[in-house]
């Protein structure tokens, strides 16, 4: 049995453990658009524009903006809960197990993963004084990611975007529009998880002390435990 110290005591805690953890550069393939028309741009009312966005300018000079967007259109922070969606793709027959040669020698067996990030984007076309002139619809994109991954029954996945990155640009041959081109790169956090309970030592957090206002207010009441039985080495049960 271990000594504790002063003031603490064996805590039995709940968390998620992390059995694996990666992170992955992901560059998206090329999205090409001959037709703005196709993905929302409307030049309704401007003569001479015939699906080519640079005789909406003399000059044929204009900037393209490109951000992440809901499906709706709306500009979203890339680093909010949910503005990329990443969700496993269920197997059948669940994870299948692979046997992974280590670089230094010796093999481990892991697990299959199978991942689906999608999401959405808007390109914006302005004019050089940052006017926007035409914005397109939200632009779905989407991805299919195989990991493996020391993930074993009872684990999920915890999964968020560390980092976006968006570009988009018109190109041209004499002034003449020919396509517009995204690139979309990512950076992937993939985390297999699941819940466990430890025993640990440690003391109760209490609140500090704050600064002198008008209230009252008592302190939280942690429940009392019962160190004779939980947690005791003397009640494990035999492995």
């Amino acid at each position: 049995m271990s000594h504790l110290g002063h003031d603490t005591e064996r805590l039995c805690i709940r968390v998620p453990k992390v059995y694996d953890w990666v992170n992955r550069q992901i560059d998206l393939p090329q999205l090409s658009f001959r037709k703005l028309s196709s993905i929302g741009f409307n030049f309704d009312g401007i003569a001479g524009t015939s699906e080519d966005p640079f005789s909406l300018f003399e000059d044929g000079l204009l900037n393209v903006n490109c951000y992440l967007s809901d499906s709706l259109g709306n500009p979203v922070d890339p680093n909010s809960p949910n503005s990329i969606t990443v969700t496993e793709i269920v197997q059948p027959q669940g994870r299948q197990s692979v046997v992974v040669h280590l670089p230094k020698g010796g093999k481990i067996t892991l697990q299959k993963v199978k991942v689906l990030i999608r999401g959405y984007i808007v390109v914006a076309i302005s004019d050089l004084q940052g006017t926007v002139t035409n914005v397109s619809d939200a632009i779905p994109f989407a991805t299919v990611q195989t990991f493996f991954l020391c993930a074993p029954p009872g684990t999920t996945l915890n999964s968020h975007v560390s980092y976006f990155e968006t570009d988009a640009n018109l190109i041209w041959d004499n002034k003449s529009f020919s396509q517009l081109d995204i690139s979309i790169t990512i950076c992937l956090d993939v985390q297999m998880e699941a819940q466990v309970k430890l025993e640990v030592e440690g003391k109760f957090c209490r609140p500090r002390r704050e600064l002198p206002s008008s209230l009252t207010c008592a302190n939280p009441q942690i429940p009392p435990q019962c160190p004779e039985i939980f947690p005791n080495d003397d009640y494990a049960l035999e492995e």
